[in-house]
């Protein structure tokens, strides 16, 4: 069968030449379209489903929402662990499914499951699920600066949170932007016990006149001189002045309002941490996760583009200044690639022109050696498996086999050559060639083959191992199979 191929080959050369310009072409766009990160996610199949109840002590949140919900979840399809969390006001429940599971299925999954567990949960609790994101989505990160100093941290926090993070979050592949540092902004009533208690209310009553105030209420249609008019009472508190006057009861024709017993002025949320930028005071940042599945280096670009889009429209003096990007990372891993094939290439190519003084067979390597290395992104493109260290090191791992096999193939051809008669035609130069050919390909095409299956084992592997591992098996495995062809 190989010798048939070879005699194929050898007769038409014009055909070889079109197939390696076809597989060439094809090896390209594999590469422009595969997937670019530079570390592996070895995470598992995930969901994380996030719950407040805040002012609960940990053991309230414990027994009311997370064992509930953990518990519930356990029988949900395919799952293999549910991890619970409970800490002050806050609950995180961790649902790793088997391997392999789509995690999009996954959550579709934990929603129907959170959907019939709702009524037995305490009122005004709602489960929430995490973004569509694994452990490496972390891509992006950058912070906002001001140097004049004509802006406090509370702005910087509501310019990000209420401006740039929605802008950044309408980027194809971001799954959320979160914002970090700063004071998030609020309107704060502190009351006065001694003045609650003077006019005979209670906080809840405080706190009832606020939630009753800040609200927009409809009425219906009323229909003047052919138009319809639609009524609404609108009571949206816009500032400081309109929520003290909001009315707590009317004592005798005077009302008392909320300024009569306490004092309301805008302050910051409680604080979990705080971010420093350059050890020159705090910042606020924000972190860029992309979404699951998706180009890392593309959302990059596309999260760059977009804060060079917003910078025109920021405040005198605020500045978006990048703390993380990994495109960096995954360009240095690129160029680690394409360093080690051109290295490699030019060595061979230098010692059999110098071993043998023969161009054109230096050419084989030349042209079959990058080849081979292209062609391996194709399964990788098909299998959707991304191009990180790990996958990059398994084609670097086997460049070293495919040379061996081609300088076993030209010094063949050169043993036949020199101990051929002088003067022989180019026919029967050609045929030597083709001798020379049968006598060594089998032995290189199954030598090859082995190489390629030596990584057998390590398809075996499952979880983190097999998540870790696999990717380099696939490319080394790749690359000796497209050699062995070529």
């Amino acid at each position: 069968m190989i010798g048939k191929i070879i005699e194929i080959c050898a007769r038409h050369r014009w055909l070889v030449l079109m197939f390696y310009a076809a597989a060439a072409m094809g090896a390209v766009q594999a590469v422009r379209s595969v997937k670019l990160d530079a570390i592996p996610d070895l995470s598992d199949p995930q969901v994380i489903v996030f719950t407040e109840y805040m002012g609960r002590s940990p053991t309230i949140v414990e027994d009311q929402v997370t064992y509930p919900i953990a518990s519930h979840l356990l029988a949900a399809p395919r799952v293999s662990a549910v991890r619970g969390y409970s800490m002050f006001g806050m609950s995180f429940i961790y649902v790793v499914f088997d391997e392999g599971t789509d995690v999009y299925w996954a959550r579709s999954r934990v929603l129907e499951s959170l959907s019939s567990i709702q009524g037995r949960l305490p009122a005004g609790v709602t489960p929430t699920l995490g973004p569509d994101a694994t452990a490496i989505g972390w891509v992006y990160e950058y912070a906002l600066v001001d140097r004049t100093g004509k802006h406090d941290l509370a702005e910087l926090r509501s310019l990000q949170d209420f401006t740039l993070r929605y802008a950044v979050e309408s980027v194809p592949g971001v799954a959320q932007v979160a914002t970090v540092g700063g004071y998030e902004k609020q309107f704060q009533v502190t009351v006065d016990p001694d003045k609650l208690r003077a006019y005979g209310l209670s906080l809840d009553d405080v706190a009832t006149a606020v939630r009753r105030s800040n609200a927009e209420v409809g009425g219906r249609v009323l229909e003047m001189s052919g138009r319809e008019y639609f009524v609404r009472g609108r009571g949206y508190l816009e500032n400081l002045a309109q929520l003290e006057q909001v009315v707590l009861r009317d004592d005798r024709g005077t009302p008392v309002r909320i300024g009569d017993v306490a004092r309301v002025q805008f302050g910051p949320e409680i604080r979990r941490g705080v971010a420093e930028l350059d050890g020159q005071g705090e910042a606020v940042g924000a972190i860029v996760a992309s979404r699951y599945g998706e180009n890392a280096l593309d959302v990059i670009e596309r999260v760059k583009t977009k804060l060079e889009e917003l910078k025109p429209g920021l405040p005198p003096g605020v500045e978006i200044v990048p703390t993380y990007d990994r495109s960096s990372l995954i360009h240095r891993s690129i160029a680690t690639l394409r360093h080690t094939l051109i290295e490699e290439g030019v060595t061979v190519a230098l010692v059999i022109l110098l071993f043998l003084l023969h161009f054109r067979s230096a050419l084989l390597p030349i042209v079959s050696m990058p080849l081979a290395v292209l062609l391996a992104f194709v399964p990788m493109y098909l299998l959707g498996i991304p191009s990180t260290i790990m996958s990059l090191g398994g084609i670097a791992i086997a460049i070293g086999a495919t040379v061996d096999a081609e300088i076993v193939m030209i010094e063949a051809c050169h043993k036949k050559l020199e101990h051929a008669p002088p003067g022989i035609s180019a026919a029967e130069r050609a045929k030597l060639l083709h001798e020379a050919a049968k006598e060594v390909t089998p032995a290189i095409f199954f030598s090859l083959l082995i190489i390629a299956v030596a990584f057998l084992p390590v398809f075996g592997l499952s979880g983190q191992a097999g998540r870790l591992f696999k990717p380099l098996a696939y490319t080394k495995t790749s690359v000796m199979l497209s050699a062995a062809i070529l």
